[in-house]
């Protein structure tokens, strides 16, 4: 079996695993006045309170792909196994493997850009230290 198959939905998933959800701010006067890196410092020293004050962001995206992975599999192996069933037992056995196999890879790589929002906690101290600042914040992305 070809090894690169599996090497590039693991090089997606190590090199987002590292990207955090952002809080997206609106187009507001404090934001066209500063500009958008004052923006990102703001957000990284807001972030930084946080989590002195014990919280956590909560959400990595590596947890999305495996949970991804695992469900890909599970599912493309059970319709694999029922569409291989024509062909008897082998048929059902090649089926299911081959099912389960596409199944992780999908779902590997669907669970990496599955949208991430933080604990609620984080999410809510972090939105009112930008608020506090002058930010008007909309949303996670």
């Amino acid at each position: 079996m070809n090894r690169n198959i599996f090497i590039l939905p693991l090089l997606l998933v190590s090199v987002s695993a590292c990207a955090g959800p952002e809080p997206l701010l609106r187009s507001n006067k404090h934001l066209q006045l500063y500009g958008k890196e004052m923006a990102r410092q703001d957000i990284e020293v807001c972030r930084q309170q946080a989590e002195e004050a014990g919280l956590r962001p909560g959400v990595h995206r590596s947890g999305n792909a495996a949970a991804g992975a695992v469900l890909g599999a599970t599912v493309g192996g059970a319709v694999g196994a029922s569409a291989g069933l024509i062909g008897g037992g082998a048929g059902a056995a090649i089926g299911a493997a081959a099912g389960g196999g596409l199944g992780l890879i999908i779902g590997l790589v669907g669970g990496a850009y599955k949208p991430l929002v933080p604990e609620h906690a984080y999410a809510d101290a972090v939105v009112r230290c930008l608020i506090t600042r002058g930010y008007e914040v909309s949303g996670w992305e």
